[in-house]
C-alpha cells in the first residue's frame, strides 16, 4: 500500500484542491474536516506518513490535535496550514512539535516542496538507527538515550541533534541543518547557535562533543 497523508482542513474547496494536488500513484491523501475526529484517528501512532493540519477547526483546535499526536508519536511529520498570521500561533505550533508552517494563502508548488522535504527527512530517519558512543536514537520511537538514560529534548533540539548524528564525524553547515532539520523553515543563525549551545550543555560529561568548525559548521564527535 502507498503511504497516506492526512489532510485536516475544514474548508471543503481548499481541501479538494490540496487533495487533488498531493494525491499521486505513490501516495494517498485522506481528508478529515473535524478536529475531534482527527485527534481520535491520530491516537494510533505512525498511522500516516505526514499530517497537514489547519489550526482553526470545529470541535477541537489544530493545536489540540497536534498535542494529542505528539503525546503518542514524535516521529510523524506535521505541516501546519493556517490563515492565522499571529506569531504566537506559529510559536505554539512549533513548540508543540510541528515540523513546518505555511500561512494561507500559499503557492501550491511551495506546499509540494515542503511536503517532499518532510517526507525525505522522515524516510532518512526511519531507515537509519544512528549512534555515536553512548548516544543512541531509536528510529521507531524517535527517542534519544545516553547509555541507559533517556535524553528528552524539545522538538527543535531533537531534530537538530538527529541531523548532526546522521553526519557524525563530519562538519555540517548551517544551510544543510536548516534544510534537513527544519525542512527549509525560517531559522536564523542566532537561533541555530542557541540550539547548539543547549545541546552542548545536555551532552556534558557524556563523551560526546559538539564542536564548531570555524567557517564550515558543526561537528558531532566522540571525545
Amino acid at each position: 500500500m502507498p503511504p497516506t497523508l492526512l489532510l485536516v482542513e475544514d474548508d471543503p474547496l481548499l481541501a479538494d484542491t490540496l487533495a487533488a494536488t498531493l494525491a499521486t500513484p505513490e501516495q494517498q491523501v485522506e481528508h478529515i474536516a473535524d478536529g475531534g475526529i482527527a485527534a481520535a484517528r491520530l491516537c494510533e501512532p505512525h498511522a500516516y506518513a505526514l499530517v497537514l493540519l489547519d489550526l482553526n477547526l470545529p470541535t477541537r483546535s489544530g493545536l489540540e490535535v497536534l498535542a494529542t499526536l505528539r503525546a503518542v508519536d514524535r516521529q510523524t511529520p506535521v505541516l501546519i496550514l493556517t490563515a492565522r498570521a499571529a506569531i504566537e500561533d506559529r510559536v505554539k505550533g512549533l513548540d508543540l512539535g510541528a515540523d513546518d508552517y505555511l500561512a494561507k494563502p500559499f503557492a501550491l508548488d511551495e506546499l509540494e516542496a515542503r511536503v517532499r522535504a518532510l517526507l525525505r527527512r522522515r524516510s532518512a530517519t526511519a531507515d537509519e538507527a544512528p549512534s555515536l558512543g553512548a548516544l543512541r536514537l531509536d528510529p521507531q520511537r524517535q527517542r534519544f538515550s545516553l547509555g541507559e538514560t533517556p535524553l528528552s529534548l524539545p522538538p527543535r533540539e531533537h531534530r537538530l541533534l538527529a541531523c548532526l548524528l546522521r553526519y557524525a564525524g563530519e562538519p555540517v553547515d548551517k544551510a544543510r541543518l536548516i534544510d534537513e532539520a527544519f525542512a527549509g523553515e525560517t531559522v536564523g543563525d542566532n537561533a541555530i547557535e542557541v540550539y547548539v549551545h543547549r545541546l552542548r550543555r545536555r551532552l556534558t560529561d557524556s563523551g560526546i562533543g559538539l564542536r564548531t568548525v570555524r567557517g564550515i559548521g558543526y561537528l558531532l564527535e566522540t571525545q
